[in-house]
């Protein structure tokens, strides 16, 4: 498959009830559905209170259920693949919900862990179209997508900033990923036609008008995720803060250019450092050229954040940097970048229009993978859905 299409949310929805429906006897009381997403710009900046521009994709999570009468809490998943796992615990009792086996359930459990309210047992199937390893964040979908559906189950409402909080702390405790708080807040506060301005350390946030009938962000999966540690994410997160202790301040936000001078640490640490700063400036330049519909400049700081990304940051790989480089010679191509923590995953690309088909054409050719297309038209964020 070359094109990623999304099913839409009354499909997933449909499937979701029908599933609940065989496995439990009986109709779901309350669903909600949450996108997937991708950063326009703003890589790595996010853990370091700076800006970050990402819109929601129009790939959801649909989560559908009710409570049982019991302290059992029953969970079915059918993954965009087709797969359906499945997974129990014996108690939704906040202080006694530990991480374990199979690790998707964490971040059901890091979900009941952090809701404000206890939860009674309850069954809930999850059905999702988004793709899974490809950095569109299928982690903060299902997160917030879960906690909607426990705010229509128990009619519990939550601050949406305050829910983008939460279900980040429950990504924190439960799988364990030190994540920044940008994918929570856009698959939240996502709106149609729009990318988000968020501001990480105040947690403000801006809509970006994004409708152009003749420009198109591209996404291209590489369909590349390569084996790591685990400590890669972890690693530069604490060596961006290494550098902001070493200059006094709370985080790199708080740095300038000229400030980075004064570092005494080691190149790599530095390296690190002046990608930070310099990215959250190009991603509020980013989100004022959008506005005017300056795509050339736009495309212009997209290839800028790729070179940073792939050489001083250091997360870019072989494939990524051959997709941007192909787009980089192609017609039509305003500028593309990696997007996402890295390491595989996918580079978006804003383009005109009229060049798609060619571009596509050009990439499966010249690629030495397997490229996945998906056209991202900006979506809006999490909601309560309504079961007929």
């Amino acid at each position: 498959m070359s094109e990623a299409v999304p099913k839409g949310e009354e499909v997933l929805l449909k499937e979701a009830v029908s599933k609940f429906v065989s496995t439990y006897n009986r109709k779901p009381l309350a669903a909600a559905a949450a996108p997937g997403r991708v950063n326009l710009i703003g890589e790595h900046v996010d853990y370091c209170e700076g800006f970050v521009l990402p819109v929601a994709l129009p790939f959801f999570t649909v989560v559908v259920g009710s409570y049982n009468s019991t302290d059992e809490c029953r969970v079915l998943s059918i993954l965009a693949s087709g797969q359906e796992v499945q997974t129990s615990f014996s108690s939704t009792e906040s202080s006694s919900l530990q991480p374990g086996e199979p690790g998707w359930a964490n971040y059901v459990k890091g979900v009941l862990a952090n809701f404000p309210e206890k939860v009674k047992g309850l069954d809930a199937v999850i059905v999702s179209d988004v793709p899974m390893g490809s950095g569109v964040s299928s982690s903060a979908s299902l997160e917030v997508a879960f906690f909607t559906f426990l705010e229509d189950l128990t009619k519990i409402t939550v601050d949406p900033v305050k829910k983008a909080q939460l279900c980040q702390k429950a990504e924190h405790d439960f799988p364990g990923m030190p994540c920044g708080i940008m994918d929570q807040f856009i698959v939240t506060l996502g709106k149609k036609d729009h990318a988000l301005l968020i501001d990480c350390r105040s947690l403000e946030s801006k809509q970006v008008p994004m409708k152009c009938s003749d420009v198109v962000l591209l996404v291209v999966n590489s369909s590349v995720k390569h084996q790591l540690t685990g400590s890669e994410y972890p690693q530069r997160r604490a060596q961006c803060q290494q550098a902001a202790d070493e200059l006094g301040k709370p985080s790199l936000r708080s740095a300038t250019i000229q400030d980075l001078s004064k570092l005494k640490c080691e190149e790599l640490v530095l390296k690190r450092a002046k990608h930070v700063v310099e990215e959250i400036t190009r991603t509020e330049l980013v989100a004022q050229l959008l506005e005017r519909k300056d795509y050339k400049e736009v495309g212009r700081l997209f290839y800028q954040s790729h070179e940073s990304l792939s050489k001083l940051m250091e997360v870019s790989c072989p494939e990524l940097d051959q997709l941007v480089d192909i787009m980089r010679s192609s017609d039509g191509v305003f500028g593309a970048r990696m997007t996402g923590g890295g390491f595989g995953g996918c580079v978006i690309a804003l383009i005109k229009k009229e060049c798609l088909a060619s571009l596509k054409s050009k990439v499966r050719s010249e690629y030495k993978g397997n490229p996945v297309f998906f056209e991202c038209e900006p979506s809006d964020g999490a909601r309560i859905l309504k079961i007929e």
